[in-house]
């Protein structure tokens, strides 16, 4: 497929075009082929915090409404985001997991202590079968992280059988007595996680060789046919991805990639609420040099597997900071402001255009962990906040299953600094990243309509943008912006971040949304006739996805 073309002018740390347009968007809709895979807009729940326990599931016994002990607010949430696949049980949890201690009667379960995330003891009240039964409500895909790092063969390829076969099989008849009859359809499969860290400290050549036995006897049974994903590289270790290609190959049908937006792994990563321009600008900075990474990994698999036939899945990114005051070590809750709204935002931007490629993405983590979709409390019936990501992920539904559209994008370009923590000198090139101003994607969807996403990343400059290839009137859409970059959602102001509607647009008229800042809208107009150009007026800090037909 022909990639997104990019064409950049650069100019000074805040460079203003004095054309009449400040960026030009052609989109070339008679090149699209690839599909955006509806699951690139995956979910991420580990047994970490209170992702799980207070976030997902209360118990069925809990005076916060709940459906067979999973949350109201949240299912309806979840559902209403369309969430297509979600990741359990980690994450590094998963290489201390043992299956068996989370199926049966809640008084037989063992407890264990969670290591990697706080010494929490865990009690294992939420196992294998209120997972898939929670994926079933939501209506998506179960995606199970297997234990390689502590665990056996055996036990993976029990828990696989377990799960899928309706047999007269050991494992069916043993989940039968557990009260689920019927088998599971579980899909996707993760042979190990982070095999190179909290996964069991491997070499590339040890982990190839273990998974190869591993995934051996993982079997499909009666129709359920498994999707395996190899435990693969963290962000710049190509050697991983290298050796993988060469020593596992077509036995896998997906590698993993993780990549964080995170000022380092040492010390502070910085707050989540008190940051300066600067600090908000760099952070998008490092958000897009995941593009330049996952070239580089595609590049290593291209070598390989030319005809794409083996998958790269982003299954865990997003914004990374120190955790709230107040709030307990090693349970990683985050507040969640515009500034992750845009590292979403551009992300997905990113996974469309390699689409060609990426058939999954697994934002960490959907509840109450680093960039999560939703904040809860179990305070006096429970609480629920939707944050920033959330309504970015909401906004870009109409990307699910649409063929991805290249687009030349020519646009100013900001510079900033690539180490948060140091002072460059503003003469050397090396230290500093590219930024543009503009940030777009768009796709044809099922019944023609065209979706389009554009994002002014500049904290005090409106963008006029120039959309060419696009006729037609505008259906729907909805923009995110605040007045301050630092805006948040919590319990008391749930809704002070929240996208804004607008629809109806016919060729010649103008859609004008109001912002905070009233002097600078949101402004959309089509020029007359059949070829006219539709022209965006991009409010600062804004976020803005609409359909036309």
């Amino acid at each position: 497929m022909k990639k997104q073309l990019l064409t950049i002018v650069m100019g000074t740390m805040m460079a203003a075009s004095a054309s009449a347009q400040d960026a030009t968007v052609t989109i070339l809709n008679d090149n699209g082929a690839q599909k955006i895979h509806k699951e690139i807009y995956g979910q991420f729940a580990e047994h970490l915090g209170t992702c799980i326990y207070g976030g997902l599931w209360v118990g069925k016994e809990s005076p916060i409404p709940n459906t067979q002990g999973y949350r109201n607010d949240v299912l309806k949430a979840l559902q209403d985001l369309k969430v297509p696949v979600l990741r359990w049980p980690g994450g590094c949890f998963a290489d201390e997991y043992h299956w068996r201690d989370g199926i049966g009667p809640y008084s037989q379960r063992p407890k264990m202590q969670n290591n990697n995330w706080g010494g929490t003891i865990e009690d294992n009240s939420f196992g294998t079968h209120e997972f898939l039964n929670l994926c079933e409500l939501i209506g998506c895909e179960p995606y199970i992280s297997g234990n390689v790092g502590s665990g056996t063969v055996e036990e993976m390829a029990k828990w696989v059988e377990y799960m899928t076969s309706d047999g007269d099989t050991p494992m069916a008849k043993l989940r039968r007595q557990n009260g689920r009859d019927k088998a599971w359809k579980v899909k996707y499969l993760g042979v190990g996680n982070e095999s190179w860290g909290c996964g069991g400290n491997m070499r590339p050549e040890y982990y190839a060789d273990l998974y190869r036995r591993y995934q051996t006897y993982c079997r499909n049974y009666d129709g359920n046919e498994l999707y395996k994903i190899a435990s693969g590289a963290t962000d710049y270790d190509y050697n991983w991805t290298r050796v993988l290609m060469d020593r596992i190959g077509h036995q896998m049908n997906g590698v993993s990639l993780h990549y964080y937006t995170v000022s380092g792994w040492d010390g502070s990563k910085g707050s989540a609420l008190v940051y300066d321009n600067d600090e908000y600008y760099w952070t998008l900075g490092k958000c897009l040099e995941i593009e330049d990474v996952i070239k580089k990994h595609c590049a290593i698999m291209d070598e390989k597997d030319p005809k794409k036939q083996i998958g790269l899945l982003v299954d865990e990114w997003g914004t990374w900071w120190d955790e709230e005051p107040g709030t307990v070590k090693g349970h990683l809750f985050q507040q969640n402001t515009m500034r992750d709204a845009f590292v979403a935002a551009l992300s997905l931007n990113i996974f469309h255009r390699h689409c060609d490629r990426i058939r999954m993405a697994n934002i960490a983590q959907v509840v109450n962990v680093l960039q999560s979709m939703i904040l809860t409390d179990t305070k006096d019936g429970g609480h629920m906040v939707l944050t920033p990501t959330y309504h970015v992920f909401r906004m870009y539904t109409p990307f699910q299953e649409a063929t991805y559209l290249p687009l030349d994008l020519k646009c100013d370009v900001m510079k900033v600094r690539h180490d948060m923590r140091k002072q460059m000198d503003a003469s050397s090139e090396n230290g500093y990243r590219p930024l543009p101003l503009v940030s777009a994607s768009a796709a044809k969807t099922q019944d023609g309509s065209i979706v389009v996403s554009l994002s002014n990343v500049s904290l005090d400059k409106a963008q006029e943008v120039a959309l060419e290839g696009i006729t037609g009137k505008i259906l729907n859409g909805s923009m995110l912006c605040t007045a301050d970059i630092r805006a948040y959602n919590d319990f008391d102001n749930p809704a002070r971040v929240a996208p804004v509607e607008f629809s109806n647009s016919k060729p010649g008229k103008e859609v004008s949304v109001p912002t905070a800042n009233k002097k600078q809208p949101l402004k959309i107009e089509f020029g007359k006739g059949k070829n006219g150009k539709l022209t965006v007026q991009l409010p600062p800090k804004s976020i803005v996805v609409f359909t036309v037909k």
